[in-house]
């Protein structure tokens, strides 16, 4: 999510705009087959590549989707008239079109991608956080460029800069984010959050934040298998703005108390 959230925001940048002319730079995660020719419809099997994004090159969802481009390739080359007979020829197609981040050298190998096709990053390192890793610079950078994609690690590199060097918490802004949000749900009860863009360019930015929020802090329990005696996970839900504003808003506005019944009278904020 957080890739295809950097790629919808930068997408028609002038600078990113004019960078990835003659490149198409599609998603596929569900393993619904109708995901699958949603991204593969229209292209040219001879010149795409494929990068395989898996920590540990054995999620089940992702290695589907990965064996499913894989036959893909085959296929075309066979209905080509291309001999493929043994693994070996398989690794030979498979290696000139599917590269991975990963850090399974054992698991990527027997999938047929050679060690310098395989890009790795830090093992510490979560998925939903791994966008300024490999895993999102690769993509992002054979699509808009490394020289764009250099800014947007500055632009991390600096926050993060600012994080750990700001000792002023009222002007450190990470750290005062999340002190609000610990306020808001675990002090003053409040079980919702809204988060509403009004530029287009940020419509994937709500789902980026519920998964690095909620994939995160969406337990009740801590690090020692305990239950917490306080809240700890806000619900986040968001749409870009305008559309926002003839569906949700309308409730919102009318300021009901919609959570009250299953969560103890606790009421929305947004952000």
């Amino acid at each position: 999510m957080g890739i295809e959230f950097v790629y919808e925001a930068l997408r028609f940048h002038p600078a990113c705009a004019k960078a990835s002319q003659g490149r198409t730079l599609r998603f596929l995660a569900n393993v619904d087959p109708n995901d699958f020719y949603r991204a593969t419809t229209g292209l040219d099997p001879e010149h795409t590549l494929v990068v395989i994004n898996s920590k540990t090159f054995t999620t089940a969802e992702t290695m589907l989707n990965a064996r499913t481009v894989r036959n893909w390739f085959l296929d075309y080359y066979r209905s080509k008239g291309v001999k493929i007979e043994t693994p070996e020829d398989e690794s030979k197609i498979v290696n000139k079109h599917m590269c991975a981040c990963s850090t399974n050298l054992k698991e990527t190998s027997k999938f047929g991608i050679s060690e310098d096709k395989v890009f790795g990053f830090w093992d510490w390192v979560g998925g939903r956080y791994s966008v300024c890793s490999a895993i999102g610079i690769l993509p992002l950078s054979l699509h808009f460029g490394f020289d764009n994609m250099q800014q947007f690690l500055d632009g991390a590199n600096s926050i993060d800069h600012h994080f750990r060097e700001t000792k002023d918490i009222t002007k450190n802004v990470p750290l005062m984010l999340g002190l609000i949000g610990f306020y808001h749900i675990s002090i003053q009860g409040y079980y919702a959050k809204a988060i509403l863009p009004y530029a287009q360019a940020l419509s994937k930015f709500a789902p980026h934040i519920q998964q690095l929020d909620m994939e995160s802090n969406g337990k009740r329990v801590n690090i020692e298998g305990k239950e917490l005696p306080y809240e700890a996970g806000v619900i986040n839900f968001g749409e870009p703005g305008t559309n926002g504003q003839h569906s949700f808003y309308q409730l919102l506005h009318q300021g009901k108390n919609f959570l009250g019944n299953f969560s103890q009278n606790r009421q929305s904020h947004s952000l």
